[in-house]
This record gives structure tokens, sequence and C-alpha cells, in this order.
């Protein structure tokens, strides 16, 4: 099996200053509700937002509110604080999906956090049938992010490498739905460069926000660019469109 290549964490500096700009990025929310307000609608079809590492629904209420005042119906994952795959979560994912998908009578689209995003994108690969996208802010789901993470060490107490599953290994490969993978060159927690979706299908693409990594759910212009992502019609993905304002925004998208 050929090593994964060595990628370092963030630079320290972005690591220190992580509280203090989710910070800022949570106040924004208050200076950019109009803006907000005038993202595209939804047309009613159900979203899962699955909460980072250490995270649970708790972190992202804020975030479920704001889409499901847009028109969507916004669930949680209801599976308490995220600690990795340990035992039942995978099980209790793959009933959720399976339970929304049947209750709405439609594919559910998935928003994850970090290592939500990583969840998120394995429901996509085990049951294409039932995603209707995936959405992922700040997911190290790249080669090399075992060390290039800077939770990875309390990841793997908890998740000893020998009891995750096969798939572990490739996760980068690109889910077989339409997939936006979002991330910052100011993430302070994991190396952005994991965070890219490489080699991926025509319906995948990576847009680039300014930002930090814990305030990916409370940043205005990661809200916005998830509404936009999620407004799409079923069956009609095309990939984000930089116009004028949009790449002070947006610096670089990739697909």
């Amino acid at each position: 099996m050929t090593p994964e290549p060595f990628i370092p964490p963030p630079h320290a500096l972005l690591a220190l200053t992580e509280a203090h700009r989710a910070i800022v990025e949570m106040l924004s929310l208050r200076l950019s509700s109009k803006a907000l307000d005038k993202a595209p609608r939804g047309d009613g079809h159900p979203v899962m937002i699955l909460p980072g590492f250490l995270g649970a629904d708790g972190y992202n209420t804020r975030f479920r509110r704001y889409l499901t005042k847009l028109g969507y119906a916004v669930h949680g994952w209801g599976l308490g604080r995220n600690l990795g795959p340990r035992e039942g979560v995978l099980e209790g994912l793959q009933e959720r999906i399976c339970s929304l998908s049947d209750r709405y009578g439609g594919p559910v689209s998935l928003v994850g956090h970090s290592l939500g995003g990583i969840f998120a994108r394995e429901l996509a690969r085990e049951f294409p049938d039932r995603v209707r996208q995936v959405i992922s802010l700040g997911s190290p789901f790249g080669e090399g992010r075992l060390t290039a993470s800077y939770p990875s060490r309390l990841f793997m107490a908890l998740n000893p490498i020998d009891e995750l599953p096969v798939e572990e290994r490739n996760l980068h490969v690109v889910p077989p739905v339409p997939t936006t993978a979002i991330y910052s060159r100011g993430d302070g927690v994991v190396n952005w460069q994991t965070t890219l979706q490489r080699d991926g299908h025509e319906f995948s693409e990576s847009i680039e926000v300014r930002g930090s990594h814990c305030g990916m759910t409370l940043n205005p212009t990661v809200w916005f660019l998830v509404a936009d992502r999620l407004a799409q019609e079923h069956g009609s993905w095309q990939p984000f469109q930089r116009r004028s304002w949009a790449g002070l925004l947006y610096p670089a998208t990739q697909a």
C-alpha cells in the first residue's frame, strides 16, 4: 500500500486565533441579516446537518434555523456528541437517512461540518439514491489528513485505526452525487489542502471562503453559499458562479 503524503497541520498562528475569529464570524451574522434574507428560497426538501468532531446538534442551531426559514425541512443528526465512528454511530446514521428519505418521499441533502462532512460523503457513497447532494464544510477527507489536523491524535485515541472501516482509506474519492467542498485557507484546525475535492467528477466542486474552521457554521458567507447550493433543482446541478461581488467573498473555485 502506498503511504499517504505528509501534510503538516495549519500554522500555529491560525490555530491560536481560531476562537477569536469564530466569534467575529458569529457577530457578523447580525450585520449580514439583510443580505442573508436575499438568499434563494428552498423547495421544502429534507436537509440534515451533521456536526464536526466533538460537536453536537446544539452547535448548529442557528444554522439550522436559517435554512428552515428559507423553506427546507431541516434536521440535526440526532446522535449526540460526534466522537467519531464509534459503536452504533454508522448504523444510526444509516437508519436516519433512510427514515428521512422515506418520510419526505425523496433524497436528502447532507451538510456536514468537518468530521460530519466525512460522514455525509460516506452516506452518499452507500446510499446514492437517498442523497440529493453533499456539502462539506472544512472536512479533511483528502490524503494526508491524519497528519494535517490538530485533533487527529485525540480522534485516533478514541477511534483506533485498526478498528476503522476499510473505506477510511478511500475517503478522498468523490461520492457518486453532486458534491461541494467548502474550504478556507484560514482554517486553523485542519490543513485546507486536505479539504479540497481533487480528481472529482462533473458534478463536484471546491469553493473557497474566508474564515476559520470552528466558525464554518457561524459564517454568513458560508450560510449564503450553502443556501445557493441547496436551491438547485434536483437533477439540474450546476457549479457555483462567481459573478462580480462573489469573487470578493469566495476567492476561488475549483471543479
